[in-house]
């Protein structure tokens, strides 16, 4: 848990030199419409901060309420979105136009496919899309995947549980 917080404080020590530009349609689901987020903290101002407690309770209770995948926010902005995301199952292929990725993996395992086309069979039911021509790559505790911006990504497969801290920031154009 302390490799996680010091890679969530460099993450966000950096994101807003990476992020440049508001998030106009931040990544959102393919028909969806992006919210107004708050604006992020102000140069020089105080961190954000947030307990392992008050997050794992936060998360605790999202996933009792959700047969799918459930997170903890930890700070959602205009410029970028953290969260502890726990999925029990895999998951349909997305891209997030504007928004580069970042996923630490801090229990579990599982599959992740990046990059290649999205494939969305007609008739078929939502989330289940897939990955054609992606790269795979069997992913455990303390492994990073970044996506850029745009990608399209899934976890193809998850062992058990996969629980992992997502950092979305806007990318530079």
């Amino acid at each position: 848990m302390k490799q996680t917080v010091i890679v969530l404080g460099l993450l966000l020590a950096a994101m807003p030199a990476a992020a440049q530009t508001a998030a106009a349609g931040r990544g959102t689901a393919p028909g969806a419409q992006a919210e107004a987020a708050p604006a992020a903290p102000a140069p020089g101002s105080a961190g954000i901060f947030k307990s392992n407690a008050d997050l794992q309770a936060v998360l605790k209770k999202a996933i009792a309420g959700a047969a799918d995948m459930a997170s903890s926010p930890i700070a959602l902005t205009d410029q970028y979105r953290v969260n502890i995301v726990h999925r029990p199952k895999a998951n349909g292929a997305i891209a997030h136009p504007g928004n580069t990725e970042l996923h630490y993996i801090i229990e579990g395992s599982g599959t992740v496919i990046t990059g290649g086309k999205i494939v969305r069979k007609p008739g078929a039911p939502a989330g289940s899309a897939t990955i054609e021509g992606g790269e795979t790559h069997k992913v455990g505790k303390g492994d990073v995947i970044i996506v850029p911006a745009g990608s399209a990504h899934m976890y193809s497969e998850v062992n058990g549980e996969i629980t992992y801290l997502e950092v979305r920031f806007v990318a530079p154009k």
